[in-house]
């Protein structure tokens, strides 16, 4: 869709204003009649949908593209709204699946992450539950599993249900990196640069990086798959099927960034999660153990981690980290980007996270000393 920003108008932009004000976030002004300007995209509208996408952990730039609509779409639906279940070709999307997700997993269910999309493991942790409480397990929501799911309290506590299942399940798999599947995915590519300076591009360089890095952790017994090539520029979705596709243990978006101010530099790190308690947790301790690697190594500054909700992070099965590696906009971050010799560190500090990802916490070493043997 053509994003809607400031000055839009049209029926599209009606219904971003009805979804912004059914949730609360534009309330109508006195006296002044619902449909008055209601095609109209203005100030009031663009703070609105500003405020809804810190809330839902979208980018923040006031416009309504793809990802934001759908977002709005899905807002609009609350648990009991309409029968969930699940359906392969169209997976059911909404807050409604999300606010299922969560309670199954506080009783104990293993559904998957609470990531809004009803889709196979969630139909599981329904069909567990349903025939533990006496219910017919056919894997749909309707009135008789809503009845039963408010009867219950909470059953799992101490901690979050996924950081438990997810931990434990990491830890059991062993320290070793030999059969790990591991998903590398450089951005942008093909006619899509990504930002640049002078002759350098985006694109060039994390693919430059994501090869360094296939290097090393191929060299430790990984199997590494690149999601693009040099010509490519696949969608995100593309790039999210690929990985779900080959059954990677791990998902690592590259990017760089650039910004207006003279002052923009720093490496950050994004996984999925809502900001409101919802996260891949496996991929929070993953992206803070990639990003404070690479600072640690390089020196760049730390701009922490962020829960995020972009399709990127959202749609992959397995734990999804998305690293923006510096600036190109800064002159100290684009020194050493271009420096060989610090790409090959970068892609040593992802190879170091990705094994103390798999490390006992008691054999975990300080950030920025760990060393494969063979690799002094």
């Amino acid at each position: 869709m053509q994003p809607l920003g400031p000055g839009s108008r049209g029926p599209a932009v009606a219904d971003v204003r009805a979804a912004l004000r059914s949730l609360g976030l534009l309330p109508p002004a006195d006296g002044v009649p619902d449909d008055v300007g209601a095609e109209v995209y203005d100030q009031a509208t663009e703070l609105a949908v500003r405020h809804f996408q810190q809330v839902r952990g979208l980018s923040v730039d006031g416009r309504v593209g793809e990802e934001t609509y759908r977002a709005l779409s899905e807002a609009r639906w609350s648990l009991g709204d309409r029968l969930l279940h699940h359906d392969p070709e169209r997976p059911m999307r909404g807050d409604d699946v999300t606010n299922l997700q969560e309670r199954l997993l506080e009783l104990g269910y293993d559904a998957g992450r609470a990531d809004g999309i009803f889709g196979p493991e969630t139909e599981t942790g329904l069909r567990a539950f349903q025939r533990d409480y006496g219910l017919t397990a056919d894997g749909t929501c309707g009135p008789a599993t809503l009845r039963a799911l408010r009867q219950l309290g909470r059953k799992v506590t101490g901690g979050r249900p996924q950081l438990l299942r997810q931990s434990a399940s990491f830890v059991d798999s062993g320290p070793h990196l030999i059969g790990r599947r591991i998903v590398v995915d450089p951005g942008h590519g093909g006619n899509d640069p990504g930002c640049s300076y002078g002759e350098t591009t985006e694109a060039d360089l994390v693919l430059d990086l994501a090869s360094r890095i296939e290097g090393q952790l191929a060299a430790a017994g990984a199997t590494v798959y690149l999601t693009r090539g040099r010509s490519q520029d696949p969608t995100p979705a593309e790039r999210t099927g690929f990985a779900n596709d080959a059954r990677a243990d791990l998902f690592v978006s590259l990017h760089l960034d650039a910004h207006g101010s003279e002052h923009a530099r720093g490496v950050a790190s994004y996984y999925y999660g809502t900001g409101s308690g919802t996260s891949s947790t496996v991929g929070e301790k993953f992206a803070d153990l990639v990003r404070r690697e690479v600072t640690a190594r390089t020196g760049m500054l730390d701009l922490g981690g962020h829960p995020k909700t972009w399709d990127l992070l959202r749609m992959t099965r397995m734990p999804a980290v998305r690293l923006d590696c510096g600036y190109l906009s800064h002159p100290v971050d684009r020194l050493l980007l271009l420096d060989a010799r610090v790409r090959s560190s970068v892609a040593s500090a992802v190879l170091a996270a990705v094994q103390r990802l798999f490390l006992p916490a008691d054999a975990d070493p300080p950030t920025g000393t760990f060393v494969l043997p063979g690799r002094v």
